[in-house]
């Protein structure tokens, strides 16, 4: 399913962040999509479900979450993080900030495929040895 993905910041991700970026509450603020409960339904995915996201940047899994927000049918929100990261890219076009909003990407259900945490992503993206 394509979307348009949006990213930004969360009062969660913040408190989280504060604990520490390698922690499992930091993983659970934003190794996470927020979806159009319409898209869900689409995709055939249901809340907690993992999900991959895929852009011409990279692909992530996370956990899909049913959007408070709705309708936005079509867009969907990841909150800033390293799981955002590895799909947004780092091309700022002189600006000095990356495209954080209206990014193409295409979603597919992931079951049984485990999200990351901060330090394995981050191995994985920068192929270093653990």
């Amino acid at each position: 399913m394509e979307i348009t993905l949006i990213t930004g910041r969360t009062v969660a991700q913040g408190e989280a962040m504060e604990k520490g970026k390698t922690g499992e509450d930091f993983k659970r603020a934003c190794a996470v999509i927020e979806l159009d409960p319409e898209d869900m339904s689409k995709l055939g995915a249901y809340d907690g479900d993992e999900v991959r996201v895929r852009t011409s940047e990279g692909e992530v899994v996370v956990v899909a979450k049913k959007s408070r927000d709705a309708p936005h049918p079509g867009v969907a929100f990841i909150p800033m993080g390293p799981w955002a990261n590895v799909i947004v890219g780092g091309d700022t076009e002189s600006t000095g900030m990356p495209p954080f909003k209206g990014i193409k990407a295409e979603i597919t259900l992931a079951k049984g495929e485990r999200v990351l945490s901060a330090e394995e992503l981050i191995a994985q993206v920068y192929k270093l040895k653990e």
